[in-house]
């Protein structure tokens, strides 16, 4: 399983938990997963055709996803992927 670092304006999905564990092969394996463990979460990740959101930032242990195969990321159990929303504001 892969260990899921939620960001504090996500935890209110989470039962305000920091950190989760969700099974999957690779990336976007994962974060489906996480909707299923955490109804309403899934939306806030991906839009519509099942792609990150452009405004959330997701690194699997301390690389960018885009740099790397993106949603087809593989990931091993010992693996820790973190989120993090763009923040915006002026």
């Amino acid at each position: 399983m892969a260990h899921v670092r939620i960001p504090t304006t996500l935890r209110s999905f989470t039962r305000n938990q920091d950190q989760v564990t969700a099974r999957g092969a690779t990336v976007g394996e994962v974060l489906r997963e996480l909707e299923k463990l955490f109804p309403g979460l899934g939306p806030k990740l991906l839009d519509d055709k099942g792609a990150v959101r452009r405004y959330v930032n997701v690194f699997l242990n301390d690389e960018d996803i885009r740099f790397l195969q993106e949603l087809d990321t593989p990931v091993k159990d010992s693996d820790r992927l973190t989120l993090i929303p763009a923040m915006a504001g002026g």
